[in-house]
């Protein structure tokens, strides 16, 4: 069974809710490497501005949490994050000096952790694949989740090596975004599509 406990305010698989390629939205809108390009970098392109970029909403997300996304982007800088890789998943130490970034951060983690607790998948555009499996065996994740003075730390578990490996794998995306920002998704999304 799952057992999710928030231990004090609410959650973070946060920006490990959350991680990027545009690699699925580019899929999504039928999208190939040079389309994607051109869309990114061409006149009117999204670019890498953080505050209008599209691919921060999502097919079944909400303007609140397309908002919060948009929030943390713009504040990465101020994020700091630690990892622990462990035999059967993850620790993770999520934290920003910027009270607003640390509000959207610990507001889309816990909104995320119930996402992938109900099973329902927000479909960001940028969204790494790798959090496909989280939403179709969400039942096999174990998640401990507590905010404290270090941080918002999470501790995710599972019995299933596949969901570990996928524990490991996003929780480095995540921390590439938080250390890089778009520019971290960008090089996901170019990689991913081969280019």
């Amino acid at each position: 069974m799952k057992a999710v406990k928030v231990l004090v305010g609410v959650g973070a698989l946060a920006l490990a809710g959350y991680a990027g390629t545009q690699y699925a939205g580019a899929q999504m809108m039928g999208m190939n490497h040079d389309q994607m390009h051109q869309m990114m970098h061409g006149p009117g392109g999204m670019g890498h501005d953080e505050a209008t970029m599209p691919g921060l909403r999502g097919e079944n997300a909400t303007p609140e949490e397309s908002a919060e996304l948009a929030v943390m982007f713009a504040g990465f800088q101020t994020m700091t994050r630690t990892v622990e890789n462990l035999p059967n998943g993850i620790r993770t130490v999520t934290k920003s000096s910027d009270p607003q970034v640390m509000e959207a951060l610990v507001s889309h983690v816990s909104g995320m952790i119930g996402r992938v607790d109900a099973k329902d998948d927000p479909k960001i555009f940028i969204q790494s694949p790798t959090l496909d499996i989280f939403f179709e065996r969400s039942e096999k994740l174990e998640t401990t989740i507590d905010v404290t003075e270090e941080g918002i730390v999470v501790v995710q578990t599972s019995d299933d090596p596949e969901l570990v490996a996928a524990l490991h794998t996003h929780a480095a995306e995540v921390s590439d975004m938080a250390e890089r920002g778009m520019q971290a998704v960008h090089e996901a999304m170019m990689k991913r599509m081969g280019g």
